[in-house]
């Protein structure tokens, strides 16, 4: 039964069909959000929002597979990577560098950036690795060792949505919050960087570059976009500093200028043959830090709302969509083999992962704020996988070939819905095991702050330990990172922002505040 050709017969026709598509599109959007609510309102944590808005996906996709309007509906479900990386990855990463809160984040700084560049380095080289040696000893599909790294480099983006909901729900110790968020949102761009990375390599030259030129590539992508985001993010505070738009008829334009800058300094990074979303990241960062204050408060109330609203919108796309692919998609099943033991070698990789990068920072910090094994388990078991690693498979099938891209694509997508099912919904009955949530009040997040999160000036006594010079080393780092701070609070905001100190007491709430007073009235 071929209708292909009917379909593309009459214009008419092919209109009607996108129309269905996309109401299909909007009523799905419609359904995971009242679900997503009701199930919140009930304190049901076995089955997040990400879970079901997955699940709305595989059910749907599941009845156009058997009705046989699957071709024309496939037809306008099918959009490209381009749609995917312009239009719903940009918000959702600029709203995760924007919902940052400055203060936990600056005051675990080192411990974010170590799980995130060294950390994601090694996990994903060990998942490479790991991988290739399951494809020589016959235990799944054999893929080139370049191939199995980029596999490593895309699997290894985190994102653990649910995770911090279930956080933002119930309650949890501040620096855990700051150590989760920051590392799934620095990860993502370490993760595209050496996705990037490794693809060049292996276009370029099959036998594989020295490996000083691939480490010079990978510098260039991850500090060029880097510098590119903190760039326009500079440039939007100093303007708006002087422009003096916050006079109240202006505030619209205000609004329409602040939301055009991220999209700016992605399409800067773009064009530059850079990492647009590493860029947006850091721009996002820096925005709220210092371009956000020089806002009126109507313009700041409107920004912030704007794109959250913006993030969620595209993230809930994105598990529908997810799950309507898997459900759709000609997935090439005969890998389970491949799949069970990706599963199995990223779990190793992330434990290798967080228990390695944990200790190395407990040995720099002082006694009272190592980061204690159960947080490290906390971490360790929030390494969901999500939207990112799904948009690099994505891409991964047009980059190789033979059908290589299509397993890794498979078993991304399969790996994403489990671990989004299994530990997302496990996640509330896991931290509660750990005991690093509360009891439902955020009461004692705001507490502890000042106490121990300020830098202590560290002791000289425990230097006569083993580790004597790495540990010299590292906390020459730590001091470096605690003045990092200190030129922050004397020299760049004054410099970027137009009031000093005002805007302190509003940095200090840490979880994003839009979605707390939401569910507290209904309990």
């Amino acid at each position: 039964m071929d209708n292909s050709t009917a379909e593309k017969g009459s214009p008419g026709q092919e209109q009607q069909a996108a129309g269905v598509g996309i109401l299909l599109q909007i009523m799905m959007l419609v359904l995971s959000f009242v679900v997503g609510h009701v199930l919140r309102r009930h304190k049901f944590y076995y089955l997040p929002e990400a879970s079901a808005s997955l699940l709305i996906g595989l059910i749907v996709g599941g009845l156009a597979n058997i009705s046989d309007t699957e071709r024309s509906i496939r037809a306008w479900f099918n959009f490209h990577e381009e749609f995917f990386f312009l239009f719903l990855l940009p918000p959702i990463i600029f709203q995760s560098g924007f919902s940052l809160s400055p203060k936990p984040f600056f005051s675990n700084f080192g411990a974010i950036v170590t799980f995130a560049i060294f950390g994601t380095f090694i996990a994903s080289v060990v998942t490479g690795v790991l991988v290739y040696l399951g494809g020589l000893m016959y235990l799944m599909y054999k893929l080139p060792f370049v191939e199995c790294l980029m596999f490593g480099a895309l699997i290894s983006a985190t994102d653990p949505v649910t995770v911090l909901s279930i956080f933002q729900e119930l309650g949890t110790d501040m620096n855990l919050y700051a150590l989760v968020f920051g590392e799934s949102v620095l990860n993502d761009a370490m993760a595209i960087s050496l996705y990037r990375t490794m693809s060049v390599v292996r276009s370029n030259d099959p036998s594989g570059q020295n490996l000083f030129m691939v480490i010079v590539r990978f510098l260039e992508t991850f500090v060029g976009s880097m510098s590119a985001g903190v760039g326009v993010g500079f440039t939007s505070a100093l303007l708006f500093k002087y422009a003096g738009l916050d006079i109240d008829n202006l505030q619209n334009l205000e609004c329409c200028l602040f939301v055009l800058f991220p999209y700016f300094s992605y399409m800067l990074a773009e064009g530059l043959g850079l990492s647009g979303i590493v860029s947006i990241l850091f721009t996002g960062i820096v925005m709220k830090h210092y371009t956000f204050s020089n806002l009126s408060e109507n313009s700041q109330r409107f920004v912030s709302d704007f794109f959250h609203l913006i993030s969620s919108l595209a993230e809930t796309f994105i598990f529908i969509y997810m799950g309507f692919d898997i459900a759709m998609e000609k997935h090439s099943w005969s890998h389970v083999g491949f799949i069970f033991f990706s599963i199995l070698f990223i779990a190793i990789a992330r434990a290798v992962n967080v228990f390695s990068c944990a200790y190395l920072i407990n040995l720099v910090r002082p006694a009272h704020r190592q980061i204690p094994s159960k947080h490290q388990k906390a971490l360790c078991y929030s390494g969901l996988r999500g939207a990112m690693a799904f948009a690099l498979a994505l891409q991964s099938v047009h980059d190789l070939e033979e059908g290589h891209g299509q397993i890794i694509f498979t078993a991304t997508t399969a790996i994403v819905v489990l671990t989004v099912l299994l530990i997302g919904g496990s996640t509330g009955t896991m931290l509660e095991a750990l005991q690093v949530v509360g009891d439902g009040h955020d009461a004692h997040l705001g507490e502890g702050f000042e106490g121990n999160n300020g830098y202590v000036p560290t002791s000289r006594e425990e230097d006569e330990t083993t580790g004597n010079k790495l540990r010299m080393k590292l906390k020459e780092f730590h001091r470096s990172a605690a003045s990092f701070s200190e030129i922050d609070r004397n020299y760049l905001t004054p410099f970027f922002t137009s009031q000093n100190g005002d805007s302190e007491d509003e940095e200090d709430d840490p979880m994003p505040s839009s979605r707390r007073g939401v569910y507290h009235g209904h309990s």
